[in-house]
């Protein structure tokens, strides 16, 4: 049977640096509010081992562990916000670059084609990226 799950050796560094950002700001967090590892540990419901574990950036440490403690520092921001899709740029470009091609070919062959937009903000930026027609004098 293959394996299902990638050791964190295996991880991209630069996914290991992030995750070592993070812990280091987490340890600062909870050290600026002048608590333990202990007290959060608690209220994270993990051991205090695993607390020194987070702070120290360690992969294998379940996410919910790293959420919560995001969640402690900051519980009125979403992490999921981070990656909403209005906050997707790749695929916001993506998008806005499909938009602009389908409009260019449209206005080379000189059909007026409406082109269907799945995303309401893809179509405010392809909107802004057409140049604007401008009267010849």
């Amino acid at each position: 049977m293959p394996r299902q799950n990638t050791p964190p050796a295996d991880y991209p560094q630069a996914v290991l640096q992030q995750i070592g950002q993070l812990a280091r700001h987490i340890a600062i967090a909870r050290k600026r509010r002048g608590e333990t590892q202990a007290q959060w540990a608690r209220k994270l419901g993990v051991s205090q081992p695993t607390m020194a574990r987070i702070e120290r950036g360690d992969p294998s440490v379940a996410m919910a562990s790293y959420v919560m403690c995001m969640w402690l520092i900051q519980p009125d921001h979403g992490l999921a916000d981070l990656i909403s899709p209005p906050n997707d740029r790749a695929a916001l470009e993506r998008e806005v670059s499909q938009v602009t091609a389908k409009r260019r070919k449209s206005a080379v062959s000189g059909q007026a084609v409406a082109t269907p937009v799945r995303n309401p903000v893809a179509a405010g930026l392809a909107a802004l990226l057409q140049p604007s027609e401008v009267p010849s004098t």
